[in-house]
């Protein structure tokens, strides 16, 4: 679990395709103080384990479902990424919860300056934009941002000088591909309504939750 608050950029040091999987090195440093194997990092908000490190870089397995769904396919030697940590019980939640997992990708359609701000608009796809409510949460690379508008195909967000200074997303640009997951909290509501709906008169049951997956 993360928080979408980012505490540093690292850089790509290797990207080794093999197939439909890979292996991605990284430089860090803030991230690699108290490493462990099997640790949980978020790249570019994607959750990925460590599988081997050593001084100042990190390795990770990066399955074939991963590759489909992300942006970690065009990255290449040289490049930054966002990284963060799992969040530790009794940590600050200063973004929101963030699983890792993304929902999905969208491309940089428009990016402009509005006084002290960065407004960026997002395409993305129907999937993702369903989901997706002005003035709630999205993970954009891993970073948490507050929605400012919706419309069919694309949404905005305002970023402040800070999070375009410390962050991957003051160096995107148009046409530039970002990994996007929905607040975690919207996609459980949407599927219980789903399951409501498909259930259409039936009572809500402990049965009904256990056969929809909502409780073990």
């Amino acid at each position: 679990m993360f928080t979408g608050i980012v505490e540093e950029m690292g850089t790509v040091r290797a990207l080794e395709v093999s197939g439909e999987s890979a292996r991605i090195k990284i430089v860090a440093r803030k991230v690699m103080t108290d490493v462990r194997l099997g640790d949980s990092i978020a790249v570019n908000g994607v959750c990925l384990t460590v599988s081997s490190f050593s001084g100042h870089s990190f390795t990770a397995d990066v399955m074939p479902e991963t590759l489909r769904k992300t942006n970690l396919l065009y990255l290449k030697p040289g490049d930054q990424v966002n990284l963060e940590r799992a969040l530790a019980l009794g940590g600050r939640l200063g973004g929101h919860l963030v699983s890792g997992h993304i929902d999905g990708t969208g491309k940089v359609r428009e990016k402009y300056n509005e006084g002290n701000a960065i407004i960026f608009h997002f395409s993305a796809q129907p999937e993702v934009l369903r989901l997706l409510v002005p003035k709630g949460s999205v993970a954009v690379d891993g970073i948490s941002l507050t929605v400012a508008t919706v419309d069919r195909d694309t949404f905005s967000v305002s970023v402040i000088p800070h999070t375009a200074l410390e962050t991957t997303l003051g160096y995107r640009k148009t046409g530039d591909t970002v990994n996007l997951e929905n607040d975690m909290i919207g996609k459980y509501v949407d599927r219980l309504l789903s399951a409501c709906q498909e259930a259409r008169h039936k009572d809500i049951s402990m049965d009904f939750l256990k056969a929809t997956g909502f409780i073990q």
